[in-house]
C-alpha cells in the first residue's frame, strides 16, 4: 500500500527559506518518479518539481533557480528546498507518485510566506 506523508511547511517570511518532506512507503523512491505539485487559494493543482528513479530532476519555470528537489533513497524520503520565497508562494504543498492508471498524494503541508 503506497502511502505518502509530507511535512514541513509553515509560515514564512519574504525572502526566506523552506526545506519541505515527502516520507513514501510501499514503493522505493529509487525507482520511482517522485513529484511536488502546489495548490493556491482559488486556483488549480499545478505541477512545482520532479524527479525519476535515475535521479534526474526537472523545475518548473516559476520555481527555477529558487527551488531544487531531491531525494534520500536510505530514508525513502524526497525533498524540495524553495529559497527565496515571495507570497506568490503561498499553497498546500503536495507529494506525487504516479503509476499507470493512478495517481497517489500526501496530505498536503501549507505554506505561506508574509510579506
Amino acid at each position: 500500500q503506497v502511502q505518502l506523508v509530507d511535512s514541513g511547511g509553515e509560515l514564512v517570511q519574504l525572502g526566506g527559506s523552506l526545506r519541505l518532506s515527502c516520507a513514501a512507503s510501499g514503493i522505493s523512491i529509487s525507482l520511482s518518479t517522485m513529484a511536488w505539485y502546489r495548490q493556491a487559494p482559488g486556483k488549480q493543482r499545478e505541477f512545482v518539481a520532479r524527479i525519476t528513479g535515475a535521479g534526474y530532476s526537472y523545475t518548473a519555470d516559476s520555481v527555477k533557480g529558487r527551488f531544487a528537489i531531491s531525494k534520500d533513497g536510505a530514508e525513502n524520503t524526497v525533498y524540495l528546498q524553495m529559497n527565496n520565497l515571495t507570497p506568490e508562494d503561498t499553497a498546500v504543498y503536495y507529494c506525487n507518485y504516479n503509476e499507470p492508471g493512478r495517481d497517489y498524494w500526501g496530505l498536503g503541508t501549507q505554506v505561506t510566506v508574509s510579506s
